[in-house]
Parts: C-alpha cells; structure tokens; sequence
C-alpha cells in the first residue's frame, strides 16, 4: 500500500488489490489453507484501509459532501459490520465450515461497500474538492495506513479524535504480533 495521488486515487487502487485477493480465494478450493492466508492478508488491508478512511475521508465527506453526516455514518456502518466477520474469521481454520460462510459474507459486504464508495461517495468528494485538497488527503491517509492496526478491533473506536489517539498504538502491537506469527508472509 502507498501508491500515490488523491485519496480517491489510493483508496481505488488498495480496492482492486484486495479484490485480487478475493479472487486468489475464490480459485482454490473450500479447506485450502492458502484461503485463511489469503484471507489474513485481505484483512491486513482492509483494516489498514478502513482505518485510514475513517481517520481522514469520511471526516472530509461530513465536512465538504452534501448530506455528507448521512453518508459517512452508513460507511462506518459497513465498517462494523465487515469488522465483526473479519474478527470471526481470524479464530477459525480453512477447514472448519464456518470459515468459507464467514467469508463469502464478507467478500459478499465488502465488494457492495466498495460499489457504494467508488459510485457514489467518491465522486460526490470529487466534485466538491480541488484536487489539491484531494492530494493532500491522499497522504494523509498514506500516512495513516503506516501506523494503522492490521488486526480487527470492533470494540474499538471508529471516529476521530479517539482512533488517532488509538490507532498508532494498537498498530504498533498488531504489527509486532504479525511478526512474531508469521501473519500475513509468504504470499505468492
């Protein structure tokens, strides 16, 4: 992750590598073990994706984006929602049966979250925002992805000021737990 541009441009692209993820987990066959690899590395991203967007573009859409208090409160919704699977994924094996139910829902939650953002939040923020403004978010939420947690916290916050004040800390544990397991290496 860090790929450069507007917060529209990064947000999009981490959207199409983490579908390629889907993909790789959707061609092997239910039980495989790379699918919970896949699937640790899924959720490495989407929370370092979540995190970030919560720290920096929903506050931008409530700020900028007609109705954008609506729209930003139905993002973070989905944010829970998609939370909680990947915190009931991270306990079970490929081979236990409600591993691929668990995520086939959230595959399933998280492609209709990123249709609703790339065809409705984004270009509502696109026609309210220079596209300076726009760069200036972009790394911001770079920034952000860096300290970011790597591992779901649905009891945690998920607006700022509380998940700045949260996330770097809580980052730096995942990480050093992702280290020491082994957690999303060794992907091919």
């Amino acid at each position: 992750m860090g790929h450069g541009g507007t917060v529209i441009e990064e947000l999009t692209t981490d959207h199409r590598e983490v579908e390629e993820l889907f993909a790789k987990i959707e061609a092997l066959p239910p039980g495989d073990e790379k699918r919970k690899k896949y699937a640790e590395q899924a959720t490495i991203e989407l929370v370092r994706h979540s995190i970030a967007e919560e720290e920096y573009l929903y506050p931008a859409v409530r700020a900028h984006v007609p109705d954008g208090d609506e729209l930003a409160d139905k993002e973070l919704e989905d944010h829970k929602g998609a939370e909680r699977l990947m915190k009931d994924l991270e306990g079970l094996n490929a081979g236990d049966p409600a591993f691929d139910q668990i995520l086939t829902s959230l595959i399933q939650e998280i492609r209709t979250h990123v249709s609703d953002e790339e065809g409705n939040l984004f270009p509502r923020l696109k026609e309210v925002l220079p596209r300076l403004e726009l760069t200036e978010l972009g790394d911001k939420v770079r920034q952000a992805k860096k300290t970011a947690p790597t591992r779901p916290h649905p009891a945690g916050p998920h607006e700022p000021p509380a998940l700045k004040a949260m996330a770097p800390g809580v980052g730096l544990v995942d990480r050093a737990r992702d280290m020491l397991t082994g957690r999303g290496k060794g992907q091919e």
